[in-house]
Order: structure tokens, then C-alpha cells, then sequence
């Protein structure tokens, strides 16, 4: 009995069955997953039958250890992982997830592969793992150099998963709730690293496909919530909703564009009762212009709502109410954002502006020389962004995955007591979306 990795895969010569092989006649052998290999040998040692694994050709390792001391809730999460070494840890942003992966890491002490969404998430990683006195490897699009610890993001691991999954013997994955994306799953399945860990703060999907993540690299064994945190380790905070009446123009607009979207529904027979109903819409006006118009004018609908001119007025009172206070203002159209930065001279950052610009922002807001941004979606997940106590929602989505990640943004621990603002249009479907992002 011989194991080999081949491309993603742990080939199998030998005359026994195993678990989760199947026969390829290219090869005359059975062929498994990369996935399995951890499966594969515990039945052999289970089943007392002897072979020869050939499987990890691990990356050169020296002895991994670095000064880092964990708190509490740290430890305990550590050690409901080091359990099984597999699994999902999830704790709030701010809480120093990325701490504990590099406590994994010294744990395992072998090589380790670090899977992350964003470039500015792989600088972030290496920069903290320099606390090994070790290279530290970088795996992107810019540089593909790997060592003992190596930081790549998903899209690079997803490229080259067949070519290099057999070198670590621990993948970690950030933001692990990428991972459960149709393209991204492959990496945990051609990588045949037995220790896995994945780290989140937001771990369920809306598409639900976060059940599938236990099948790649175990399932939560690990999670606290924010109030647990807060007082202590994270800032306390208050959440208030403010709502504003559209114009008089924008109503009857408003009105008009849902108008034009029920008489739709109800000339199809659909009804609303989730986001897949909505889907059957929008995959009917590729070929049906009356489905398509419907589309177009609920759009328009969720344009006016969100960015409504009482939101500015609004806007404007808290950012008196809030002079000296460090704010960071959230959208989720990028008109809204020129609007903002027009209007109140505040800095912008969007998908646009480059990165040198975005650095040099997010740098000036971190010294005080700014005491505002406002941005779209491109702040909620994979920036480092510096410490704020007020946050203000003006529009976003219904997601709670992006609801925590924004609460994550003010809750840093400072002497100042954090809030977040959400402001909503009176009278509009953002109030249930508001409702929604916070379940």
C-alpha cells in the first residue's frame, strides 16, 4: 500500500478499499481528494494494515516560535482547536483572530499556509508574523515565494492548489467564509495539510452555503459574541436608528418605481418571501423586457431610499454633534460617497481610488489630520483600518455579516464609548433591511 500526492489528489496503489477513493483507469489506481489524506490514514492506522506514505513534501521548517501572549477567551479558543486541530474559531473583529492563527502555528510547529481575501490582508499577516524569526513567504499574483510560514490569497491558492497543496502541514484560512464560495472550496479539497483552522468573524452566509465548511476543515468549535467582549477587550458601544422622511419628490418617485415592481409580481404571480424569489425576477428579464423594466425600477426604488437628501441633513447634525470624535461614515453606493465628500469635504475611498491614495488616507485619518472618511463596501472586510468610536450607516445591505463587520470597525478599545448610527428612510423597504442585517 503507497500513498502519493498527484495533482490534488492522494493516489492509492495497493489491493485494500479505502474510504473516499474511487478507481481511475488512466491510472489503475484509486484516486481520492487531497481532502481525505487525514481520513485515509486514520483508517490504515485504525485497520492495522502497513503502507508507505509519500504523501507531504513539506516546505523546509525551522523551529517555529514567537512571543505572543493570548488572553482568556484567546486560550480557550486555541484549545477547543488543538483538540482535533481542525475547525472554525469565530470571534469579533477586533479580537485578534489573527493572533491566535500565529498561536496555531507555534502549536503545530510545522509549515503553515495562510489563505486571505485581500493583498492589503497579506501585508497585514506578514507584517504580524515577523514575530517568528523566520522568513516569511509571500504566494500572490506579485510574488510566489514559499517558506516555513506563507501568506497567499485565495485566488492564488485556488490557481495553484494542485501544484503546492502537499507542502504545509496547516492551512489557515481568514475571512474563512470565502472558502465556502463554488471556486474557493477547491483549495480545501487539493490541499492535504492535516491541520486546518479557519477564522471569521461573520460565519454564516447568506446563500447558506457555510454548511459546507465543516466538510472542508471542520466545524465551529469555537465562537463569542461581541457583548462578551465589550468593557474589557472591546469598546462599549450604543447602536441608534435615526429615521428620515423622504422629500415630497422623492416619494412620489419612490412610490411610482414600487408601483411598477408589485404590478409586475402580480401580473407573474410571484410573491416575495426571500432573496431566491427575487433571483427567479431578475433571471426572467434577460428574456422578458417586462421583467426587466420591474428590475430596473426597484433599483431606482433602493436609490432613492438610500440616498435620500434628509440622510445629508441628518448627516450634517451628527457630524456637529460629533466634532472631535474620530467617524468613519458607511455607504453602499459610490455616488453617495462623492456626494459626501463634495458636500462635507470628507475623504473618500472607494474600489476607485488607488491604493497609494487609500494608504495615505487611511494614515492621515490614523494621525488626526482627518477626523472623518466615508466610504462604500471596500472598508468592511480586508483593510486595516484606524481606530474610530462613531460609525454611521447611511445605506447598505441586509446582511448581519456586513452589520458586524462595520460595528467592528468602532469597537477598538478607547477611552471613548463607541456608537454606531443607522439612517433610514421612512416609509421604505430599508427599514425591514435594517431589521434583517441585525439577525
Amino acid at each position: 500500500m503507497r500513498l502519493r500526492f498527484q495533482k490534488g489528489t492522494v493516489s492509492v496503489s495497493g489491493d485494500y478499499n479505502l474510504p473516499h477513493t474511487r478507481w481511475d483507469d488512466r491510472t489503475g489506481e484509486n484516486r481520492a481528494l487531497a481532502l481525505h489524506y487525514r481520513d485515509i490514514l486514520d483508517y490504515l492506522n485504525k485497520s492495522n494494515i502497513s503502507y508507505e506514505d509519500d504523501v507531504l513534501d513539506l516546505v523546509s521548517c525551522p523551529e517555529l516560535e514567537c512571543d505572543i501572549e493570548l488572553r482568556p477567551y484567546q486560550e480557550e479558543a486555541l484549545d477547543r482547536w488543538l483538540v482535533d486541530k481542525r475547525g472554525v474559531l469565530v470571534l469579533p473583529t477586533g479580537s485578534g483572530k489573527t493572533y491566535l492563527g500565529m498561536a496555531a502555528i507555534q502549536e503545530v510547529n510545522a509549515p503553515a499556509f495562510i489563505v486571505v481575501p485581500t493583498l492589503d490582508l497579506v501585508d497585514q499577516w506578514r507584517q504580524k508574523l515577523k514575530k517568528f524569526d523566520t522568513n516569511i513567504g509571500e504566494y500572490t499574483g506579485r510574488n510566489k515565494q514559499l517558506e516555513a510560514i506563507t501568506v497567499s490569497t485565495y485566488d492564488s491558492a485556488y490557481n495553484q492548489a494542485e501544484n503546492i497543496g502537499n507542502r504545509f502541514k496547516l492551512i489557515v484560512f481568514d475571512e474563512v467564509h470565502h472558502l465556502a464560495s463554488e471556486g474557493y472550496r477547491h483549495i480545501a479539497e487539493l490541499f492535504a495539510s492535516p491541520y486546518r483552522m479557519g477564522l471569521t468573524a461573520t460565519y454564516e452566509r447568506e446563500d447558506n452555503k457555510h454548511k459546507d465548511i465543516p466538510k472542508l476543515l471542520g466545524g465551529k468549535v469555537y465562537e463569542i459574541e461581541t457583548e462578551e467582549l465589550t468593557g474589557e477587550y472591546l469598546s462599549e458601544y450604543t447602536v441608534e436608528r435615526i429615521t428620515v422622511d423622504l422629500t415630497p419628490e422623492e416619494k412620489k418617485e419612490y412610490d411610482e418605481k414600487v408601483e411598477v415592481f408589485r404590478n409586475y409580481l402580480m401580473s407573474s404571480n410571484i410573491q416575495m418571501r426571500g432573496p431566491s424569489d427575487y433571483r427567479k425576477v431578475v433571471m426572467r428579464s434577460g428574456n422578458d423586457p417586462r421583467a426587466w423594466k420591474a428590475v430596473r425600477a426597484r433599483n431606482a426604488a433602493r436609490q432613492i431610499a438610500y440616498n435620500s437628501k434628509s440622510k445629508l441633513n441628518e448627516l450634517a447634525n451628527l457630524l456637529k454633534t460629533h466634532r472631535g470624535d474620530r467617524i468613519i461614515i458607511f455607504t453602499r453606493y459610490n455616488n453617495l460617497v462623492y456626494d459626501i465628500a463634495d458636500r462635507f469635504l470628507i475623504p473618500p475611498i472607494t474600489h476607485k481610488t488607488p491604493k497609494k491614495e487609500r494608504k495615505q488616507i487611511l494614515q492621515r485619518f490614523k494621525e488626526d489630520k482627518y477626523s472623518a472618511i466615508v466610504s462604500s463596501q471596500v472598508l468592511d472586510e480586508g483593510v486595516d483600518v484606524p481606530d474610530a468610536n462613531i460609525g454611521i450607516i447611511l445605506s447598505g445591505t441586509g446582511s448581519s455579516r456586513e452589520y458586524r463587520q462595520r460595528l467592528g470597525r468602532i469597537l477598538r478599545p478607547s477611552d471613548k464609548k463607541a456608537k454606531l448610527y443607522e439612517i433610514v428612510s421612512k416609509e421604505t423597504g430599508e427599514i425591514q433591511t435594517s431589521y434583517r442585517r441585525k439577525t
